[in-house]
């Protein structure tokens, strides 16, 4: 464990990426094979493999008590350490007690350890449980153990350069152990096959996320048909980017954060289970309004409607109701037993429109009973039949090619008509590339229009930004210029600007809860994002979806700030379908 955490240290201190490759390679070249393939697990930031579903349940809170139980620091010192490094793990080395020395713990030592926090129950046996882990280490060991605990390692290390360090140490191409892993789902499972050179033995493990290809954004359709000619042109929802394994009787569906979200969407598993082969879909989960007709026509609803669906464990028939949803499809990944992210998006695209066909059904046409997001058989999800949806629960994603930059004018300003947020614009011959952004893919879409605001709460930051005030709370004028909150924001502004603004909030701070506080509301922003939704965490009663700082206005005084009825007419003009 000390040679993995004087690894970390040495990796974080270069920005070099070839240095950092060189350092992992030599270490993993020089340790046995158990240890190597659980490094390369941590080194890619987490305990246990992409594939398995084992979490450590940890809090970033629980880790705290158990520092602070430790160490004997009071809140103050925490705090203080934690505000000196914007780091829990940095922190905690600055306050570890002298007479913890450490230095006996191997990885595979440290893997059980981790594996008592994961098999216990209760807050309070997972804090002794992470005492009885951090009272075995010295202070750097407990810095990367914390780091791994809370599952922020942030030394600089993606896994695509543990990948490369894997090909390195042991004479691989970096291609076949990329591939290897994609398909493993478990980098420490392809490091053993690397070192003994069987990265062609690694074969396709359902259930277990792959990366999500992502687009590049342009701002006009000169601008895309500048990178993709005559593009395969579809629109942009606004909903939850979702990727489903279906095959072997069992149905999972993934978040771009590689969450596993199916029990908030349990009416989708039955119709998924009944796909005519094993499958990876990649596509997106929108809340939808019928038109009654018992097709697939209709809208999707804003995304304030499918919020309301999100994070569920138990779902009601009455969710299931009021904000129907269906799964969208617009790429497929396997299918007929093989990987088929190299073909390209032509070809995918005929797989994807035959496998739909063999499998879209109505809700109506399933049995009485129906397996359940976690596999045990349960009633009708609809008590009653005359309240199921007339329509199909997973679609085909509508396409169409454009020509010219006039015809993504015209395909866009159509796309927006039905409530979407623009268009998703694709090159024909392109292989879907796990995890990367390029201009293979490009979307184009229309932001809304801004909102000035007036900053009424400050936190510091993370990382480099550990000692400054960049995140900003911020709000419009309510009945009578009371000020009510609308979101928060850290981006956008520059570091020169993030560093006058801190040293004037500390100066007109009202209330300093440590982390966090609150100033005189007099710093007007404004705020640019994707819409507006209805949220009961404000008592404006509305939040911003991913807001951005565009400029700060100090021309402005907080009493010109927009207001919530601004507010309202935005979000109306938006969710006319709702």
């Amino acid at each position: 464990m000390l040679r993995f955490a004087q690894l970390c240290e040495a990796v974080a201190a270069t920005t070099k990426k070839l240095e950092k490759r060189k350092l992992v390679a030599d270490y993993f070249r020089q340790q046995p094979i158990q240890t190597a393939s659980l490094a390369a697990i941590f080194l890619s930031g987490e305990v246990y493999p992409a594939f398995s579903e084992r979490t450590l349940n940890v809090g970033g809170a629980i880790v705290w008590r158990a520092v602070q139980q430790l160490t004997g620091r009071s809140e103050e010192e925490m705090a203080a350490a934690y505000r000196r490094h914007g780091d829990l793990g940095a922190a905690a080395r600055d306050l570890w007690p002298a007479d913890f020395t450490g230095s006996v713990l191997t990885l595979p030592d440290l893997a059980k350890l981790f594996d008592d926090v994961a098999s216990s129950r209760g807050p309070a046996l997972k804090q002794q449980k992470v005492c009885d882990l951090l009272q075995q280490c010295s202070a750097l060991e407990a810095k990367y153990a914390i780091k791994l605990l809370v599952g922020d390692i942030r030394i600089g290390m993606r896994e695509s350069l543990v990948e490369e360090a894997i090909a390195a140490a042991y004479e691989q191409s970096e291609q076949s152990v990329r591939r290897a892993n994609m398909l493993l789902g478990d980098i420490g499972e392809t490091l053993r096959l690397a070192a003994e050179g069987r990265l062609g033995d690694a074969r396709m493990r359902l259930f277990h996320p792959l990366g999500f290809m992502l687009a590049a954004e342009v701002k006009s359709s000169d601008e895309a048909v500048s990178y993709i000619p005559g593009p395969h042109v579809e629109d942009k929802y606004d909903g939850i980017r979702a990727q489903v394994h279906c095959g072997e009787g069992k149905v999972r569906i993934f978040s771009r954060t590689q969450d596993e979200i199916g029990e908030s969407f349990p009416e989708l598993i039955p119709v998924l289970e009944s796909a005519p082969e094993a499958l990876v879909l990649d596509g997106e989960i929108l809340a939808w309004s019928s038109l009654g007709d018992g097709t697939a026509s209709g809208a999707a609803l804003p995304f304030s409607a499918l919020q309301r669906r999100l994070g569920r464990k138990r779902v009601t028939e009455k969710m299931m109701r009021d904000v129907p949803v269906v799964y969208v499809a617009f790429d497929v990944l396997y299918a007929g037993g093989e990987l088929i992210i190299d073909r390209s998006l032509a070809e995918r695209s005929e797989i994807l429109t035959r496998v739909l066909n063999a499998f879209t059904v109505h809700r109506s046409e399933l049995p009485a009973t129906a397996r359940g997001a976690a596999g045990s058989f349960q009633p009708n999800l609809f008590a009653d039949d005359s309240a199921e949806p007339d329509f199909p629960r997973v679609l085909r994603a509508p396409c169409s090619r454009a020509a010219s930059a006039a015809d993504l004018d015209a395909l866009f300003l159509e796309a927006r008509a039905r409530g979407n947020e623009g268009l998703m614009m694709k090159n024909p011959a392109s292989t879907y590339a796990p995890g990367r952004r390029g201009h293979a893919w490009l979307k184009m879409k229309r932001e809304l229009a801004t909102l000035d605001c007036v900053v009424t709460g400050v936190e510091f930051g993370n990382g480099k930004r550990a000692g400054v005030l960049s995140d900003y709370t911020f709000a419009v004028r309510g009945p009578g210029d009371r000020l009510m909150n609308v979101g928060k924001a850290y981006s956008g502004l520059t570091d020169a600007e993030i560093l006058e603004m801190t040293e004037w909030f500390k100066s007109h701070t009202l209330t300093d809860f440590g982390h966090s506080r609150l100033v005189e509301p007099k710093i007007v922003l404004e705020v640019a994002f994707n819409n507006i939704m209805r949220s009961d965490r404000h008592e404006s009663g509305f939040a911003l979806r991913f807001p951005r700082i565009v400029r700060l206005r100090p021309d402005k005084p907080p009493e010109e700030a927009d207001t919530v009825m601004r507010v309202e007419e935005i979000y109306l003009s938006q969710h006319r379908t709702e």
